[in-house]
């Protein structure tokens, strides 16, 4: 059974940094993608970053491109994200989610992540930039 794990968030005074862990369970990281999606109060879940299984391809949504960098570590199981340069506009809870097929291509630099691609991820961490 997929298992999502986020950690990481917390306060954060503007131009500050932080990294997110998603910590993964009952699949393997070797053959799914995923994306890191984040929710603002009173706004759309928005997807913000993406890795495929390979490792090869990675995706970052415009508004954070240049300023957050997603990895991952196979052999822990874990996909990172670490955010640089944080704004308030990046407030707001983050989610991981696997995607629902294996070998799963993350989009290109043109496109956009589809949530329907995605699991329902974890509980989320919550990520306040303020000073």
């Amino acid at each position: 059974q997929v298992h999502l794990v986020e950690s990481g968030g917390g306060l954060v005074q503007p131009g500050g940094s932080l990294r997110l862990s998603c910590a993964a369970s009952g699949f393997t990281l070797d053959y799914y993608a995923i994306a890191w999606f984040r929710q603002a109060p009173g706004k759309e879940r928005e997807g913000v970053s993406c890795i495929s299984a390979s490792n090869g391809i990675r995706y970052y949504a415009d508004s954070v491109k240049g300023r957050f960098t997603i990895s991952k570590d196979n052999a822990k199981s874990t996909v990172y994200l670490q955010m640089n340069s944080l704004s308030a506009e990046d407030t707001a809870v983050y989610y991981c989610a696997a995607s629902r097929l294996d070998w799963y291509m993350c989009p290109s630099a043109s496109g956009h992540i589809i949530q329907d691609d995605f699991g329902s991820g974890g509980q989320g961490t919550e990520v306040t930039v303020s000073s």
